[in-house]
């Protein structure tokens, strides 16, 4: 597998496999109204595109050999709802892989850019929400140091998840 910084020019690509990723994860979960709704908005073509081109934010994509697009990560300015939430800190926002490339370490190496990239920015806080159901996750998550501090209602559509928030403080 390759790992590479996303730019404009992957915009269609990222849109793309993040409705993938997102509907073969959770789209199950959800009524057709609430997921579309979701998915139009999540995965907006046009707001993929400004994402990329925002120097405050990140992406970064994992290809196989072939080129082909399983696994994308983005990064930027936080946006949870957790009053300590200071100016300057950072959220990863999704980190997804489609099935066939989950496992090996292809998930870690990419969440180890989103990281490193994070850190060169020197926020007070690194910050992630995470579906409440999602255990793997949430321990994936803890073993790299994040704690639970908080949680918040995720909307897709007209469905309310309960998210949890996780901070973990850089080690500069």
């Amino acid at each position: 597998m390759h790992l590479r910084r996303a730019g404009p020019a992957d915009a269609e690509t990222l849109a793309h496999l993040g409705r993938e990723t997102f509907v073969e994860t959770f789209g199950h979960l959800y009524p057709h109204e609430d997921l579309a709704a979701y998915l139009a908005g999540a995965y907006d073509l046009e707001a993929t595109r400004e994402g990329l081109d925002d120097p405050s934010q990140a992406s970064w994509l994992v290809e196989t050999p072939a080129g082909q697009a399983v696994g994308y990560a983005t990064a930027g300015p936080c946006g949870l709802p957790h009053p300590e939430i200071q100016e300057g800190a950072l959220e990863l926002k999704r980190i997804y892989l489609a099935r066939p490339a989950q496992g090996g370490g292809v998930g870690g190496n990419l969440f180890d850019a989103v990281m490193d990239w994070m850190a060169k920015q020197s926020p007070p806080d690194l910050w992630i929400g995470v579906w409440s159901e999602n255990l793997g996750a949430q321990r994936f998550y803890a073993r790299r140091g994040f704690q639970k501090v908080g949680e918040y209602g995720f909307h897709v559509g007209r469905t309310v998840d309960r998210e949890f928030i996780l901070r973990r403080r850089p080690a500069f």
